[in-house]
Order: C-alpha cells, then structure tokens, then sequence
C-alpha cells in the first residue's frame, strides 16, 4: 500500500511573484477552468517521478531549480476540487488539491453548403467511425521522451475561432471547438510548433488533411485542413520545421489552420501554450481568452 505524505509537494496556487517570473520566461500559463492547464511545482522532484491528474499520467518538465507537472483540464470538467498524485519509485506518494473554477465558452453559428459535412451518410458513418480509432490511438500517446513546452505559432494569422466555442453547423449543435482556428491564405507554410515526432497524418473526413506530433510525455499537437501533408509517420521534426501547407480540406467555411494541443489525453486552449510574438493577432486574443477566464 502506498504511503501518503504531503511535504514534497508546493502548492498549486503560486505566488503572484512566482507565477509573473514564470510566465515572463517561460509558457505553458496556468488557468484553472474547463480547456485550461494546472501547473504543479514538484519540490522534491526524483528521476522515476510519476504525476497524475484525474488518474491520467502528466507531462513532467524542468523549470530553473525546480520541475513543474502540466495538466491539462477538459471542457466537461465540472467546477470543484481535482487532486494531483505524485507517485515516487520508492513507493511513496503524495497529493495535491487544485480548484477548478466555472468559465462559460460563447456559442458560434456557422453555415456549411456541403450538406455531408453536417449529416455524414451511411458510408461517411463506417469511415468517420474508423478515423475515430486513429485519433484515440494519436490521443493516449505517451512516450518518455522529455517534452518540449518551449512552444511556437504554427503560422501566423487572425484568429477567426477560439477555443472552447459551443457550436452550431446549419444550426445543428455539435461537440464544442476543440482547438484555435488561424486564418491565412491557402498554401501558407505550417510550422511545427516544437521539436517532436510524427504520430499519424492523413485525410480525414471531417478535419481534411491532418497531423499528429507528439512532443513528449503525452503532450501533442494537431493540425487540420491542410491542402499539403509535408511529413509521414515516424518522421522526426523539428521546431519551425514546414510540416504542410494551410488549406481548406474537411469541414471548412474557407482556408484557415486549426491548431490544437493535447496533454494528459485532453485538448485544452492552445494560447495558454503560444508565446507573444510569432503572430501580430495574438496580444488582441489573449486579451480577450485571460480576461473572460477571469470572470
């Protein structure tokens, strides 16, 4: 059985003066709503130390003089208190309590004039339902590999959706927007956003031409409507790397890249991973993400 004790571990509520230092030199941002990230500071950090969060395994990263486990929360996480498990080789463990707080995501009306891309038929069904085992399998990827959260803009755009939307096609509500969507003209080059490894790429029905990278410890990133696949499986990439070309493939309503980050197995607001520079529209949207967040 294990043993549970809590002096290893530093609360989750940084210090503000911590928590500027932090975000001044390094990203991911901690926001503790539905699709944002909790960050832990591991005071006691060992080789072999293993972080959970809501059972699933977390990405762990060194920060300085200290490591730092990331989590990601999911949109469907319900307010209240979540518990971080850090689990040492000795068999020890301890936990930590982290409060989840209510955010309400905007709704977003769009029209599609391919009538399929809304109500897939029979055929479209038994594809979307074995691309669906595709993208599970690129989800729980999980390597050992040390990851890279030194993150960069995939390309550089208006940001014409954000994350966390509750959307309506031809007035059909569907699953909530799971990444940022970057406007730019078709065949504008696509950069991957950290050094990592291809997981899987390919034309998918309703995201088009899409790529998996993997980044390390469960964190990947997601790129979708491409109009060009510059890479394949198993290929290594790295950071600012062309891995494709922004296009208009899937269900689209014009030329755009969806960009999307996946760490512990749940998508979570790209910007909380994007530095400032690297795309003139992103001050205007982080503004805009940090201060609903706040309400």
């Amino acid at each position: 059985m294990l043993k549970i004790v809590s002096t290893p571990i530093r609360s989750i509520l940084f210090s503000a003066a911590f928590f500027c230092s932090f975000s001044s030199y390094a990203l991911p941002q901690q926001a503790l709503v539905p699709g944002g990230i909790a960050l832990l500071e591991l005071a006691d950090y060992r080789q072999d130390t293993k972080v959970y969060f809501n059972n699933r395994r977390t990405a762990v990263y060194p920060y300085k003089d200290t490591w730092i486990a990331l989590a990601g929360i999911g949109l469907s996480t319900k307010p209240g208190d979540y518990d971080f498990s850090v689990k040492q080789s000795d068999g020890t463990s301890s936990t930590s309590k982290v409060t989840v707080k209510y955010k309400k995501y905007e709704e977003q009306h769009l029209t599609i004039s391919n009538k399929r891309k809304v109500n897939p038929n029979a055929e479209d069904n038994k594809r979307i339902v074995a691309e669906s085992k595709r993208k599970k399998i690129a989800k729980k990827q999980f390597t050992e590999t040390p990851p890279d959260v030194d993150f960069i803009w995939p390309v550089s755009g208006r940001i014409s959706s954000i994350f966390g939307l509750r959307r309506f096609f031809n007035e059909q509500e569907r699953q909530s927007h799971s990444g940022l969507d970057i406007a730019a003209d078709e065949g504008t080059p696509v950069k991957a956003t950290a050094s990592g490894t291809v997981i899987d790429a390919g034309d998918f029905f309703f995201s088009g031409n899409m790529i998996y990278l993997d980044h390390g410890q469960g964190i990947v990133s997601l790129y979708a409507h491409l109009s060009k696949i510059s890479v394949k499986p198993g290929d290594s990439v790295k950071q600012g790397d062309i891995i494709g070309d922004v296009g208009q493939t899937g269900r689209v309503t014009g030329p755009h890249l969806h960009f999307a980050i996946i760490t512990n197995q749940t998508l979570i607001d790209p910007v909380f991973m994007l530095p400032e520079d690297g795309n003139s529209y992103y001050q205007q949207t982080i503004s805009q993400t940090l201060n609903k967040t706040a309400k």
